[in-house]
């Protein structure tokens, strides 16, 4: 019954997007209160839980967007994304533009997480876009899907993190698995699925996609620009460091990660742009010119932040449903290898519930017993099937769905054709690629 409701629940959603009209955060909305009380929820209950879906979702997302967007149409109007951008493209060529970004991603996604990442790396995207004449569509999957697969299988994200403690993996394996993993779903999903992509249209908005245009005179050093654009890397990277080798009461520790937190973190790359500018100019006018031509970013941004906190409310009335624990109970009861097991279980509550965390630690809980009954069962494998299926299928009660659709302006069935199926790519390869590694 639960998964007729859930299927009803996504009808309902595509019917008001696609046949009434309503735009995504009404719609978000007005399915959360059907589901929540089609599900039986007690009305006060149910609005709580849309209140600290939106509260949860944007507690920790909006500020990482928000400044986000402040830092990448800094580095825009500083010329600091057209001297990265032309810089690769003349490593790379135009042709590969898709493959330079899906190193970068790769790269930079070890150490950031995934909102983090995507918000550091979508000015890049334009940017190349604008620059080597390549549709923004496959640039985008390109930039995607190596931060899908780092905040999937590899320690130190949240997610892989916290499976890896649940089923008392080490770390250090489980990131050595997850790389071995992760590179060949990074390139099918980031580098030869985005090839398929190239007749998608994209209408970003006008905020995000502004561009300027300096003269080679004009433009900024590049290792200036990099050490910019790369301030939150570095600092989220020795965060992570400083957290597996240090104790919790060490005061460099403490200060690492306050500094390394990615809000922290972005501020920082945001005041040290400004401050980079105004020194450069002589002038600190020159500051206030700046934050004065973010605010069209920042406004392009609104109803960004209004569809990720919908999305957020409708995840968590499906949790709070219960939902989750009765499609998990139901996975429990099947026969199945402990790997594929795990993998499915995440996914099924992945495409339940829609947040990649929360499918994957609730996977972890229930399949943990299976490491007892087969002694010979490698945790660290168990972690990455567990974070392959929790990456499966996103859909419409995912907000990573609705951040990448109103990011670059996509139509719902063009979502589904470039950013669901690149998930599902990448949890098939990570799948593929534990099975094989459990062989030896």
């Amino acid at each position: 019954m639960s998964i007729f409701l859930l299927l009803a629940a996504i009808g309902l959603l595509l019917a008001l997007i696609f046949l009434a009209k309503l735009d995504a955060f009404l719609a978000l909305l007005i399915t959360a209160i059907a589901f929540g009380l089609s599900a039986g929820m007690v009305p006060t209950d149910l609005l709580k839980s849309i209140q600290n879906g939106i509260g949860s979702t944007l507690g920790t997302i909006a500020p990482v967007l928000g400044l986000g967007v402040i830092l990448g149409s800094l580095l825009t109007e500083t010329g600091a994304t057209q001297a990265i951008s032309t810089r690769l493209l003349a490593i790379f060529g135009a042709k590969n533009a898709g493959l330079a970004l899906t190193l970068t991603g790769f790269t930079m996604g070890i150490a950031l997480f995934y909102n983090t990442g995507f918000v550091v790396l979508a000015p890049l995207v334009f940017s190349i876009a604008a620059r080597s004449g390549q549709p923004l569509v496959p640039l985008a999957i390109s930039m995607a899907a190596p931060l899908s697969v780092t905040h999937g299988f590899l320690p130190p994200h949240p997610g892989a993190t916290a499976i890896a403690q649940i089923f008392g993996a080490s770390l250090g394996k489980t990131l050595l698995f997850g790389l071995i993993v992760g590179f060949p779903a990074v390139l099918l999903g980031g580098w030869l699925f985005p090839k398929m992509l190239r007749s998608i249209q994209a209408y970003p908005p006008e905020g995000f996609t502004r561009q300027q245009n300096f003269t080679e005179n004009e433009l900024p050093h590049l290792g200036n620009s990099l050490l910019l654009a790369l301030l939150p890397v570095f600092l989220m990277a020795n965060s992570a460091m400083a957290e597996m080798t240090l104790p919790a009461t060490n005061s460099y520790l403490i200060w690492a990660k306050f500094i390394g937190d990615p809000s922290i973190s972005i501020l920082l790359a945001v005041l040290a742009v400004l401050i980079q500018a105004a020194f450069k100019t002589g002038s600190t006018q020159i500051i206030t010119s700046l934050l004065q031509k973010t605010g069209t970013a920042v406004g392009a941004a609104a109803m960004l932040f209004l569809v990720i906190g919908a999305g957020g409310a409708f995840k968590q009335v499906l949790t709070d449903s219960g939902i989750a624990k009765q499609i998990a109970d139901q996975m429990a009861m099947l026969a199945l290898p402990p790997l594929l097991l795990a993998f499915l279980t995440a996914t099924v509550l992945r495409i339940a519930v829609g947040s990649a965390t929360v499918a994957g630690m609730t996977a972890a809980g229930i399949v943990q017993p299976l490491l007892a009954n087969n002694p010979g069962l490698s945790p660290e494998l168990m972690t990455i099937a567990v974070g392959a299926g929790s990456l499966m299928c996103s859909h419409v009660n995912d907000t990573g769905f609705w951040m990448f659709r109103e990011w670059f302006g996509l139509s719902i069935r063009d979502t589904f054709r470039s950013w669901t199926v690149m998930e599902t790519i990448v949890g098939l390869v990570g799948l593929a690629g534990v099975l094989i590694l459990n062989l030896f």
